[in-house]
Parts: structure tokens; sequence; C-alpha cells
């Protein structure tokens, strides 16, 4: 055990070694940032969660006494607590009642991994928000500065056109015979009111699309948080098994399926997201949090019950290339399978094959 917590201080060092470097603020350091949950992960699944602990600690304290405290519990409740805590529910196994030939533990499954998963990153968004800003009002006006930041350089490069603006007419009436209709009419007034009110108009969209998107703002963060944790999980359980210290069997990935339950959280999301302040904020990204995770499995359904059919390779090619050209479009339809994979559950059985 001594040797596991020495192990898992040293990780959750490296750990905040990658987590500090954020504060260069350049392109290698972010790269360097996105890495470091996975010393805490591979430590918890090649050694044990306590050496998951370890890490946090030893990472946490690191970052406290030496740069900020701020920082180090920004670095505890962001990235290295749910790296430990979603290391310690992929080890969880219990012993089977049946004792088959195939082993005797079943391990804890990989549907509601998945589920902890979301739940987790929409929980550690809200946690690292609290940091910043105990104040959901100041934490709010954030938001809305750097949303309106993001829609001027939007309506800049043209992708939010700008409403159209109306001239003003200083032309006669058709068949007019009044002299006073050939007199040029001052055109540095009307030009400067009709700038003016297209000013005003330009403002106020930006406005509104600044305050949406402020709005929704924690559900994409929580949705990218639980796609990025999903990945490290992945990556670690693989760097571990390579080396040959995986702690459990490798799962069957595409037969992936999150309770029901999850069904449950998601519906109780969307009334929680109508409420103000943080506890509003957590519904929104528990709503993009598990978006993503209904994605995720949507996902692994396909590949499930692609299993064994001819040109598999592409219909997962085609999948995967008509998820980038359509930006996320195609994601909803991933959603929605996943959310009717986990309300019907019909997935047919399963032959042996290669995820």
């Amino acid at each position: 055990m001594t040797k596991d917590l020495s192990v898992g201080a040293g990780a959750g060092l490296v750990a905040a070694l990658l987590f500090g470097v954020l504060l260069k603020a350049t392109a290698l350091a972010i790269l360097l940032y996105l890495l470091a949950p996975l010393p805490i992960l591979i430590v918890g699944l090649g050694w044990s969660h306590r050496a998951a602990l370890a890490a946090v600690v030893s990472g946490a304290l690191a970052l406290a006494l030496f740069i900020a405290p701020s920082l180090g519990l920004a670095f505890a409740a962001y990235l290295a607590i749910p790296a430990w805590w979603l290391a310690y529910l992929a080890l969880l196994g219990r012993p089977k009642a049946d004792g088959t030939a195939e082993g005797t533990i079943e391990w804890y499954p990989t549907g509601r991994l998945l589920a902890w998963v979301a739940g987790t990153a929409a929980l550690a968004f809200i946690a690292i928000a609290v940091i910043a800003s105990p104040d959901y009002d100041t934490f709010r006006a954030q938001l809305t500065a750097m949303s309106r930041r993001v829609v001027q350089v939007q309506v800049q490069r043209g992708r939010i056109p700008p409403p159209a603006q109306t001239a003003p007419t200083n032309e006669a009436p058709t068949g007019t015979t009044d002299p006073s209709a050939e007199k040029p009419a001052e055109p540095a007034a009307p030009q400067a009111q009709g700038e003016a009110q297209t000013g005003e108009k330009t403002d106020d969209l930006a406005s509104e699309v600044a305050d949406a998107l402020a709005t929704v703002a924690p559900a994409i963060a929580a949705q990218g948080l639980t796609i990025l944790f999903t990945f490290y999980l992945w990556a670690a359980a693989r760097i571990v098994q390579i080396s040959g210290r995986l702690l459990r069997p490798w799962p069957d990935l595409p037969s992936t399926v999150m309770p029901r339950t999850a069904l449950l959280v998601f519906a109780a999301a969307l009334t929680l997201a109508m409420v103000p302040g943080y506890p509003g904020a957590l519904g929104i990204a528990l709503i993009g949090a598990f978006s993503a995770a209904f994605a995720l499995q949507g996902l692994a359904a396909f590949h499930d019950r692609s299993r064994g059919r001819p040109g598999r390779f592409a219909l997962l090619a085609g999948l995967y290339v008509l998820l980038f050209l359509t930006q996320g479009v195609a994601m909803l339809a991933l959603i929605l399978f996943g959310i009717a994979d986990t309300a019907l559950d019909r997935r047919r059985p399963k032959p042996r094959g290669d995820a």
C-alpha cells in the first residue's frame, strides 16, 4: 500500500505540473493542460483508487503551496477529484452469484459508468464556477461578457448577419409638380439617424444572442467535458492495459447501455433548469452532459447493431464522416437514438466480435 501511495503522489505532481502550465497561455500549454487528468486515472486504474486519491492530495497541495490556494482548489474540484472518482467506479466489482467459468467478479457496468461520467462533468463545471465566482450574478455577468465578445467576432466574420439597414429616401413621389420636391434634401441628418438606428439594432441583436449563448453555456461546457472525461477514461485504460496492470477485463464497449434512471435524471434536469441561480445552471449543465452521454450511447448502439453485417466498415466510416461534415447536426440524431435505446432497451443478441 505504501508503494501505491508513493506512486500516486508522484502522479499527482505530474498532473499538477500539466495543470499549472496553463498559466503560460500558449498553445503548447493548453495541450499539456488537457492531459492533466491522465496520470491520476492511470494510477487509479493500474494501482488502486487509494493511489489516485494520493495523487489528488499531492497535486492540489503542490499548486496551493507554490502558486495559489485557489489554483489548488480548482485543480482538485475540476479535474483531480473527478478523475479519482471515475477510476474508483471503474474498478468496483462484486462476486458473481452464479460463479461462471469466465470469472468470479461482476464488474461495474459501463452503462452506469457512462451515466456517472455525465453527472461528474456537470458537477465539476458547477464546482469550478462557484470557486471562480461565488456570487451567481457575477458569474452570469462574466458569461454574458464573454458571449458578447464571441458574438462580435462572429458578426465581424459575417457568420451572424447584422439587421438589414433601411436607407432613408429623399425622392419625391412620381408625378409630383411641387417645385420644392426638386430641392436636394439635406442628407447628413437622415443618414446619421439611419446609421444610429442600425447601430442600435445591431447592438440589440448582439445582446440577445449573447444572452442566449450565456444561458446555454453551462450545457455546452458540460457537454464537452463529458466527452473529454470519456476519452480520458478510455485512453488511461488502454495505456494501463498495454502495460499489463489493468485490474479488470476489457469491457464490451458497443454493448454500453445506460440505466433508465438516466432518463429520470435528464427529466429532472429539465425541471431544475428553470430554477434561478446556480441550481438552474446545474440543471442546464446536466442537460448538456447527459445529451453528450446519450450521443455516445447512440454511437455505441450503432457499432453494436452493425456487428456481423456486410459493409460494416463502410457504414461506420460514413457515420463518422457525416458527423464531421454536418458539424454536430447529426449529433442530435445520435442523442435521440441513445435516448430511445435507453428507454426501449431492445438490443439484439450480440455475437462475439471485435468492438
